[in-house]
């Protein structure tokens, strides 16, 4: 059956018991969904023929022999199998988008840096040609550590798709909507939302305002996963229930076109005559999901002191050494802070991990000035780092009342591995070279007498 569709239209499953504005919720759960009556087979993965003409295949995530806790695999219904998507590959050049190792030597990765917002552009950008990389780690080629980028998008990704073969995309939008049509179905993100992008999974990106500014977090390694929450319990954080899987939609219609496809660092585009999206129906655990950084449910001291940061990961990527991640997505939300005689902001400290941070929108406590909405900072591994003068101060001598915060969202790509600076974020990205005079006025206030704080 040949079902011919508007070239403008995205056919979209209806909501079934469950979902919610078309979204399946659940975090890693097995989930089945079909835009056409019928045309998810039951029973089994692979009949001898499929309804509608459509073609049975698998997409896997993980080798097959993956635990059974950790098997991800989904298989899709489509009016083309993939391999009619891809043909001869073409090299292109993406020259602002690196991939690990990319260490330059006369690039200084280790120091304290902070960033002003890149700023917009009027160049034509998509989502992929406007991605500019800022830290590389690890290396994709052995599929361990990341690269955090900032996208830079005004234009839509017209008869253009792209897939990732090296990674996991996580995606923080921080100026302007993103709808993004995947092969599984389509999700549209707001500034406050995260998307995360499968490795291998086609895409294409629109821009519901015309232009759109956030973060990328690319994962070379083990995929992301809810963090164990140990003695907390079974709820708070991010909740299950709160992760959304679209359900299917599918194109049917021709066109000129390109895919672009990373593997290992390289870019390259084959052409194509008619869209990649066709997934009619599928199944499994291996698919694209939005989670609404409002949701959180952030815990924290109560009585006095200031917890580790760790209790506020939303994702983690394993690295295989337990308790040690490839990454953290670690967020700081509004919440309340009631801790007694206690220093509330993040305290100064060394750590192993290397911590970049982003800003998305208003003010974040331990730097109230200069991290700005769209800005950036990197604290790579073991280099001390804190509150700025003026934060120290007021959180030393403020009256210690529960107090909120509000106005404020802002994130951290966490990895065990340290981050080297591109030529972009150490010569073109607007880099605040007086950041590090922010704690040239902490005094030495110890004098040696007993009692004097």
């Amino acid at each position: 059956m040949n079902r011919q569709v508007d070239p403008e239209t995205l056919i979209r499953a209806k909501a079934h018991s469950g979902t919610v504005e078309g979204y399946m919720p659940g975090f890693g759960n097995d989930f089945e969904t079909e835009a056409l009556p019928g045309a998810l087979p039951q029973g089994r993965n692979s009949p001898q023929k499929c309804e509608y003409g459509l073609y049975a295949e698998q997409l896997s995530g993980t080798p097959f022999t993956a635990p059974r806790g950790q098997n991800e695999r989904t298989w899709c219904y489509r009016i083309r199998p993939s391999v009619k998507h891809v043909g001869r590959f073409s090299r292109i050049g993406m020259p602002y988008w690196k991939s690990g190792p990319c260490i330059e030597d006369h690039i200084q990765s280790l120091g304290q840096y902070r960033w002003n917002p890149v700023p917009m552009t009027d160049e034509p950008l998509t989502f992929v040609s406007g991605m500019r990389t800022m830290t590389t780690a690890g290396d994709v080629n052995t599929q361990v550590g990341m690269a955090a980028h900032i996208y830079l998008a005004t234009a839509d990704m017209e008869d253009e798709w792209f897939y990732s073969a090296d990674s996991e995309l996580l995606i923080v939008p921080q100026e302007g909507r993103l709808r993004i049509e995947t092969e599984l179905g389509l999700i549209e993100l707001e500034p406050l939302e995260i998307a995360v992008m499968p490795r291998g999974m086609l895409f294409a990106v629109k821009l519901p305002d015309g232009h759109a500014r956030g973060f990328v977090c690319e994962n070379y390694g083990m995929k992301f996963d809810m963090p164990g929450r140990g003695p907390i319990g079974a709820n708070c954080l991010a909740n299950p229930r709160d992760f959304k899987t679209p359900v299917a939609a599918f194109e049917d219609r021709d066109c000129e076109g390109r895919v672009i496809i990373k593997w290992c660092g390289q870019f390259h585009e084959t052409p194509i005559d008619h869209s990649p999206l066709d997934v009619v129906a599928w199944h499994g655990n291996y698919a694209p999901c939005k989670y609404d950084l409002r949701t959180f449910s952030p815990v924290g001291a109560i009585l006095f002191d200031h917890p580790d940061p760790s209790i506020f990961t939303v994702l983690t990527a394993p690295s295989g050494v337990e308790g040690t991640a490839n990454i953290d997505f670690v967020i700081f939300p509004e919440r309340w802070l009631p801790a007694e005689n206690t220093f509330r902001p993040p305290w100064y400290h060394k750590n192993i991990m290397s911590e970049l941070m982003g800003n998305i929108y208003g003010i974040y406590d331990a730097k109230p000035e200069g991290f700005v909405p769209g800005g950036m900072s990197l604290h790579n591994m073991m280099l001390p780092h804190g509150p700025d003068v003026d934060a120290f101060e007021k959180a030393s001598n403020e009256e210690q009342k529960p107090v909120k915060l509000t106005n404020t969202m802002s994130f951290m790509f966490e990895t065990r591995f340290p981050q080297h600076l591109t030529r972009f974020a150490a010569h073109e990205a607007p880099l605040q070279e007086e950041y590090i005079d922010c704690w040239a006025g902490l005094e030495k206030k110890f004098d040696g007498t007993p009692g004097v704080k």
